[in-house]
């Protein structure tokens, strides 16, 4: 066990600065020479340009002065996508054998595996997302267990289904809710307190505050949803805890929006690197962290796990929480 301290008192009061570090020109260049390798590779170099984008991500978030740390491979991400590739050129082969036999099962049963693909996606990419990252020498985990998520998403996603999309609301906090106080940095604890009747309310009053606006209120919506977002989530160490609050306001994110619009349409679309680095820095100068926390004094707990599949398959398959 390792256990790393300072002087700083457990119960005190501090804020925690959060930031992003990253420059468009460095992202540029990854993303063009990612984009090459794999065009010349037909595709074979994918999983190394997934990593080295995370590793440069990950690498230039900072807490504190303190970078973040990916450690997963191209190597370990390769695997996973060569199970993602043989798993749905299988499941094309079965649809294709069914549909000769009947259409109608062969649709039920894509639908089927589809659904029950999600669920399973998710779990493994928070399994080997958090375990190949770290902080101050500190790995994450994810103590999730499958059956158990897998089970609670297929019956959220029935009652959204006899509710005619109304529980779906319901169904985006608790698959938020469950992963997120599954996390783990070291003996840290995160908490999430996502409630679906608040989630319904505030996409609710966006819309129709955004439709009398004639769509103004729009910056303001994403204000609101960005803002539950961050305020429900924390961390928690015995009875010490960090609180996570928005500072982003409406006016905020009507310069954030256009500012990265216009930068879009006058690049013809080269831009998108400033955009995205722009936006990320956005989120984490927008996170306010307040508690009593000591990041110093944080015991390992987690363990490895270099199964890639589940994150390879929610990149393959454009799914995203």
């Amino acid at each position: 066990m390792t256990i790393i301290s300072n002087n700083l008192e457990n119960n005190s009061e501090q804020s925690y600065n959060l930031q992003f570090l990253g420059s468009g020109k460095e992202w540029f260049k990854i993303i063009i020479i990612n984009w090459l390798l794999t065009v010349l590779t037909l595709g074979i170099y994918y999983p190394w340009a997934r990593a080295k984008s995370l590793r440069y991500i990950y690498g230039k978030t900072v807490l504190n002065n303190e970078h973040f740390h990916f450690s997963g491979t191209g190597k370990e991400m390769f695997r996973g996508f060569v199970k993602v590739l043989l798993g749905y050129v299988l499941l094309l082969i079965l649809i294709f054998v069914i549909s000769l036999i009947t259409p109608i099962l062969a649709i039920i049963v894509l639908y089927l595996v589809a659904f029950l693909f999600i669920p399973f996606a998710i779990h493994g990419s928070f399994k080997y997302k958090m375990s190949r990252t770290s902080y101050r020498g500190i790995r994450f985990g994810y103590r999730g267990e499958r059956k158990e998520f897998i089970l609670n998403f297929i019956k959220w996603l029935f009652l959204s289904i006899i509710t005619l999309g109304i529980y779906s609301f319901w169904l985006e906090m608790n698959v938020r809710k469950y992963t997120h106080e599954n996390i783990r940095y070291g003996d840290v604890e995160f908490t999430n307190t996502s409630d679906g009747g608040d989630w319904f309310i505030v996409m609710l009053f966006g819309y129709i505050k955004t439709i009398f606006s004639l769509g103004i209120y729009v910056f303001w919506w994403q204000r609101d949803i960005f803002e539950y977002y961050i305020n429900n989530i924390g961390m928690k160490k015995g009875d010490q805890i960090v609180k996570c609050h928005s500072t982003a306001t409406g006016g905020d994110f009507f310069e954030l929006i256009m500012g990265n619009l216009f930068i879009i349409i006058f690049s013809f679309g080269l831009g998108i690197a400033w955009v995205d680095i722009r936006t990320q820095k956005f989120i984490f100068d927008h996170i306010k962290m307040e508690g009593n926390i000591n990041f110093s004094e944080i015991s390992q707990t987690e363990e490895e796990y270099k199964d890639a599949f589940g994150e390879d398959a929610m990149d393959f398959f454009e799914i995203e929480i």
